[in-house]
């Protein structure tokens, strides 16, 4: 844990305070091994302290994980509530059995909150599922344990020396729990790492649309789904006019937010089910599923429309993009051959003056087809 935190700070929230509160478990654990060598009403307030302090900074680790606002209240109210417990009934009214069920309770509400964010806001997969178990389990057992030690506080049968019934197997499920808790946690954190990886891989860092290797993935799938479906898909190559112009008069930094800009106003006009990639310099692939040339010359119109209005980023120059439209000839033509027609029509585009669009050669009769569309559609 101690070496993810340090590797990754920034992908994996809460881990910098799950190994905190793993350290307050762990000096808890030492301080309760000083029993009988430190006096109980030193030792017992300090150790059960710092040990629902560990188990609090682990419910904070666990929200900030999953991106809710952490319970700073619940958190030192409960080791704050815990450090009273033992004080009023350790010196003013020593009664162990009304100590435990206390303590259990606290520390109930804890790894209770903790589960609850488990089960609300993560995803529904296996590793979340174990770190919801992991969790559950102990809230379950001190639940049972405090109820038990409250029904027989001030009796005889639960004292210290004897720790009342099933007192064996309460501090074996904890103590068992607690070394499962971080494996929990880190199965979850592995996952969203892996995942958090994965983008990146197919991501472009400077736009965050696709890249090369996220458009390849993306098209494999549509193209089978295509096929189950008999549908086809178009391809839209796109590319700024005079970019290096741009970044000659305004400079790199400039031109890096055009660049941000033509991604976010391609993917404003996208549905959810068409991807958009930045494949390299000032070019952009747009893959459009279940789509005729009707539809997709509509939508490169709504592009070049979209930039031709007042822009909330006043700053940036104007610019302008040329686009070239292959549509899937047939449900066999494999990605290279659409990206070649596609970037033939874009080039046509270029040579005929910039800011216009262009349909490629070769479009079937099947590309075709559609129903009449309208740009407000």
């Amino acid at each position: 844990m101690f070496s993810a935190q340090r590797t990754f700070p920034q992908s994996v929230c809460g881990l910098r305070e799950w190994l905190i509160g793993l350290l307050g478990l762990i000096l808890a654990s030492a301080l309760f091994a000083l029993t009988g060598k430190v006096p109980p009403a030193i030792l017992l307030p300090v150790a059960n302290s710092v040990f629902l302090w560990g188990a609090g900074m682990q419910m904070i680790g666990t929200q900030k994980f999953y991106g809710e606002p952490p319970a700073w209240r619940l958190f030192h109210a409960t080791w704050l509530l815990g450090l009273v417990v033992m004080l009023i009934w350790l010196y003013w009214r020593d009664d162990f059995a009304t100590r435990v069920a206390m303590y259990s309770f606290l520390m109930m509400a804890l790894l209770f909150r903790q589960t609850v964010v488990i089960v609300q806001r993560g995803e529904r997969h296996l590793s979340t599922w174990f770190f919801a178990t992991l969790s559950l389990l102990p809230t379950l057992a001190l639940l049972h344990r405090g109820m038990t030690a409250l029904l027989q506080a001030g009796g005889a049968g639960y004292d210290i020396m004897h720790g009342g019934p099933n007192h064996s197997l309460y501090l074996a499920i904890l103590s068992f729990m607690t070394l499962l808790l971080p494996i929990g946690f880190m199965t979850v954190a592995t996952r969203h790492l892996h995942m958090v990886l994965e983008q990146h891989s197919n991501r472009d860092p400077l736009t965050s649309v696709l890249n090369r290797r996220g458009f390849a993935e993306v098209h494999a799938k549509e193209k089978a789904r295509a096929r189950r479906s008999g549908t086809l898909i178009a391809v839209m190559s796109i590319d700024l006019d005079f970019f290096k112009a741009i970044n000659d008069a305004h400079g790199h930094a400039v031109g890096d937010l055009v660049l941000i800009d033509v991604a976010g106003v391609i993917s404003g006009v996208l549905r959810g089910s068409d991807a958009v990639a930045r494949f390299g310099g000032e070019e952009f692939v747009v893959l459009l599923s279940d789509t005729y040339q009707a539809r997709a010359e509509l939508v490169a119109q709504r592009i070049q429309h979209a930039l031709r209005q007042p822009r909330t980023v006043s700053s940036l120059p104007r610019y302008t993009l040329s686009i070239g439209i292959a549509c899937q000839s047939g449900h066999g033509e494999e990605l290279d051959s659409l990206l070649l027609r596609s970037d033939q029509a874009l080039y046509r585009a270029k040579q005929l003056g910039r800011d216009r669009i262009e349909i490629a050669d070769g479009t079937t009769a099947s590309c075709t087809l559609s129903p009449p569309m309208s740009l407000c559609s």
